[in-house]
């Protein structure tokens, strides 16, 4: 077979399917098919393409093909195309569910270690900082502060107050089936104190400022200017994480305590409506919630603020390259510190349930 001219994009559409067909014809019954190329004074991928088409078609067959006059271009053209072929493609064998499971529990594993080796990092260099307090970025934790606390204050306000609507509404339905309406005061300022305040503030803390932590150290790790900080001799965890942390533990008991009255603010107005007044409600609340309510639900929010810095830092210095990286670590920041959430928040009720508090 001879070919010659010019082999572009331009030229093989009309005669690709023929010549393929000529070679196949020529190749039957024969075990080498020469083709001249000699001839081809322009060849570009288009035409290489055409030269690999010729190749397997023939080997195909059980014949090779060799090419006579092949120039160093032309074959520089054909390089890719048989490399490809040379590539032994397998599919990944299937693993059984028992190795799935072993690969869950090890990964799992060594999230808990990276995580409690981070939290050991992060505690050393809070110690360090309440030792020195002059190297800690003082002007920074109060703008992560700002940010975080005082900017948070509208979405707290309005879910703590539909949180107490709701819950009042919904507990002073069954409570008037036995006249009791008054101790709807009891439930919702107990439930708000020891649980639902803390356990709310910490999910919208995770959402608000977990996920903004983990994106600004995640750009920052990505433009590389985390690695700035060490080539400079920085401590990436002091120089960013402690402000950020220490913002988290200031705020966190604080917009606890804001949820827990204006979830009270907003029970007190549902009670108003089924005839209890006001100064009744307050009343019946200062009566119900003790001292060891109001601390322990504080003492969660400082152990919860904690964990949302700590992970949305962590999530921060892991990512990896691209702008991508940047999205899913701050998804893993918001999914992980909830876990970590709901997880602290069962073993706090068992621990406070055997302390008897």
């Amino acid at each position: 077979m001879t070919l010659a001219g010019r082999m572009d994009a331009f030229t093989l559409g009309r005669v690709w399917d023929r010549v393929l067909d000529d070679a196949r014809e020529l190749a039957s019954g024969s075990a080498l098919l020469a083709v001249d190329v000699s001839g081809v004074s322009y060849c570009d991928g288009a035409g290489a393409g055409l030269l690999h088409g010729i190749e397997r078609t023939v080997a195909e067959l059980g014949s090779r093909v060799e090419l006579v006059g092949l120039s160093a271009a032309v074959e520089g053209h054909l390089k890719p195309y048989r490399d490809a072929d040379a590539i032994d493609v397998q599919q990944p064998a299937r693993r059984s569910s028992r190795e799935l499971f072993r690969e869950g529990v090890i990964a799992v594993g060594n999230e808990i270690r990276t995580q409690i080796s981070f939290i050991g990092e992060v505690s050393r260099a809070l110690t360090e900082s309440l030792v020195q307090p002059r190297r800690v970025r003082w002007g920074d934790a109060l703008k992560v502060a700002e940010v975080a606390g005082f900017q948070a204050l509208p979405i707290v306000s309005l879910i703590a107050f539909l949180l107490g609507v709701i819950l009042a509404f919904q507990s002073a339905i069954a409570m008037r089936q036995f006249g009791a309406e008054i101790f709807v005061a009891d439930l919702v300022s107990i439930s708000l104190f020891r649980e639902l305040g803390p356990l709310m503030m910490a999910i919208l803390l995770a959402g608000r400022s977990g996920a903004a932590f983990a994106a600004e150290i995640g750009t920052m790790k990505v433009n590389e200017e985390v690695s700035a900080l060490t080539t400079m001799g920085l401590d990436p965890v002091r120089f960013l994480v402690v402000p950020k942390v220490l913002a988290a533990l200031l705020v966190a008991p604080l917009l606890a305590l804001y949820a827990n009255l204006i979830g009270l603010v907003g029970a007190a107005m549902i009670m108003r409506g089924f005839g209890i007044p006001w100064v009744a409600f307050f009343q019946q609340v200062s009566g119900a919630v003790t001292l060891a309510d109001l601390g322990s639900g504080l003492f969660k929010a400082v152990i919860f603020g904690l964990l949302v810095a700590t992970v949305g830092c962590l999530r921060g210095l892991q990512t990896g390259n691209g702008a991508a990286a940047v999205g899913q670590s701050t998804t893993s920041a918001v999914v992980t510190a909830i876990i970590l959430i709901v997880v602290a928040d069962g073993l706090f009720a068992v621990l406070f349930y055997q302390l008897g508090i």
